[in-house]
């Protein structure tokens, strides 16, 4: 299969969970229920829990149950000074380069906060388009309308043709779902359903044959 769309999640998919990024703003994000909702940690810790596993975000849960505007939410727990996480990675660039296919990022996350990892990374000009969360409102990864919205906006022509790079396997196992050839990015959380897996974003090349077909038979 030749894809016509590669899709690549954000954070822990573009740089390793070892990075330190995503705690960074998981600790922003409690900090942020603690300050907003006069929570003790403890109690912020849980119904962040519950909000992420109910509504899919903590953003989504605070918008719904408490009122929460989407960008004030999104200003404070990206703001975390990415560029002493994640450093340029040359070889992903070039890997990217190398791929003659439209390349998006979807990320729960917003555009800014995409921007400056993507230009920590160096790998402006690599991606055709980001769809973020507050393109795809009121939705968010991993309801499926959230797909359909982005893939719709991405104005994709067949979904069978459309190829996932994502770590968490709630995205994962709706995107093939719906028909997305889908690759998981490291192991994180429950096994995948994922059609593929790859440890790093940089094995990716690895997926396709000469001729820039993905390699269906590589199984996880």
């Amino acid at each position: 299969m030749k894809p016509e769309l590669l899709i690549f999640d954000l954070d822990d998919t573009l740089y390793p969970p070892e990075a330190g990024l995503w705690h960074a703003i998981g600790e922003r994000i409690n900090q942020y229920i603690q300050q907003r909702l006069g929570l003790s940690l403890a109690d912020a810790i849980v119904l962040r829990d519950q909000m992420f596993h109910q509504y899919g975000t903590t953003l989504r849960g605070l918008e719904l149950l408490y009122g929460i505007p989407a960008q004030e939410y999104l200003a404070f727990v990206h703001d975390v000074p990415v560029s002493q996480f994640l450093k340029p990675d040359p070889e992903l660039r070039k890997i990217l380069h190398t791929l003659p296919f439209r390349k998006i990022i979807f990320t729960n996350g917003d555009r800014a906060h995409a921007n400056r990892v993507i230009n920590a990374l160096q790998l402006d000009g690599c991606f055709d388009e980001i769809i973020d969360v507050l393109d795809i409102t009121p939705y968010c990864k991993p309801m499926p309308q959230a797909f359909q919205l982005a893939l719709k906006k991405s104005r994709v022509h067949d979904i069978s043709r459309c190829v996932l790079f994502e770590d968490s396997h709630r995205n994962l196992s709706t995107a093939r779902s719906l028909g997305i050839f889908t690759v998981q990015v490291g192991r994180n959380g429950s096994p995948s359903e994922a059609h593929l897996q790859i440890q790093t974003i940089h094995e990716l090349t690895s997926l396709f044959t000469p001729n820039f077909c993905i390699s269906m038979t590589r199984k996880k």
